[in-house]
């Protein structure tokens, strides 16, 4: 069985909310959307929907948060991953010094870490911690251990961070195992940083030896100089969602079909086998592009 939603398109991929808790505050968190959650779901929940995932021909699962690695049971979690399904990980890589080699012995391919800036400075300004070092060294750990490629998740901050491009892609440029994301700031909390994101695709363009497209929001990866750099816009493109072959789960068990939109959950806490496939299909066939 393959799950397909209301406008044909195969629906491969799951990205499932662990926990809304962080350690970080970052100025700009969206919390993926969620107000007030429910309590988290539990390891044979996750279990379920992970078991039910791969039956209706799910391939791919990524856990984020919150902070996933705040979740006590997180390598459980990881091993319930059944054969067939790769499985990935957002982060923040304050938590991966130490951990980052038993979760690829657990079965996690590979990870995203959250890292908008290299300088001390702004890295407290941005999260109001100063772990910078742990994250860099959670990086390092991340690569050691075969979690790769590391993809660094950098959103674009106006008058904050748009002057460290060429610094991220040197620092992406001395290793094979690492991918710098420039992503664009998506406009919650009246956030005024949003930074101009489309003139430094223009100059990465300009700049590239090789210009490739990913299948996956018909993403654009530019490789300039030996760095390999990939720009995630969700906002004003309508690529994004044409292409998208993602479902959401939250932290609290709603089944999420569309990014942006908070009206069409499904509710799935507690369910199992057929009706949790039923579900799954609802969900699905109550999706609807924001773009039109």
């Amino acid at each position: 069985m393959v799950l397909k939603d209301s406008f044909g398109r195969p629906v491969t991929n799951l990205r499932i909310s662990l926990t809304p808790r962080c350690n970080l505050d970052c100025i700009y968190c969206h919390a993926e959307g969620e107000v007030k959650p429910r309590e988290e779901l539990s390891l044979e929940e996750i279990r379920e929907i992970l078991r039910v995932g791969a039956k209706i021909g799910i391939k791919s699962v990524k856990f984020t948060g919150g902070e996933p690695l705040l979740r006590k049971d997180i390598l459980d979690i990881v091993r319930a991953v059944p054969r067939g399904i790769e499985s990935s990980m957002t982060t923040n890589g304050t938590l991966l010094p130490g951990l980052a080699h038993d979760l690829k012995e657990a079965g996690l391919a590979r990870v995203n870490v959250s890292l908008d800036t290299l300088r001390h400075d702004r890295y407290l300004q941005i999260t109001k911690k100063d772990l910078l070092d742990h994250v860099l060294d959670g990086i390092r750990e991340a690569v050691d251990a075969g979690l790769t490629p590391v993809k660094l998740n950098t959103v674009v901050l106006k008058g904050l961070n748009e002057d460290e491009i060429p610094d991220f892609l040197a620092f992406v440029r001395d290793s094979d195992a690492l991918i710098l994301q420039i992503i664009e700031l998506m406009e919650f909390k009246n956030c005024t940083m949003h930074g101009d994101v489309d003139r430094l695709e223009k100059e990465i363009a300009l700049n590239s030896t090789e210009v490739l497209t990913r299948r996956m929001h018909h993403r654009k990866k530019y490789c300039v100089d030996g760095a390999e750099v990939e720009v995630v816009r969700p906002l004003h493109n309508t690529e994004f969602c044409a292409f998208c072959n993602r479902l959401r789960v939250t932290s609290d068990g709603y089944l999420k079909p569309c990014l942006l939109r908070t009206d069409n959950h499904v509710d799935i806490r507690g369910k199992k086998g057929e009706e949790l496939e039923a579900l799954f299909e609802k969900a699905v066939q109550n999706r609807e592009p924001f773009f039109k």
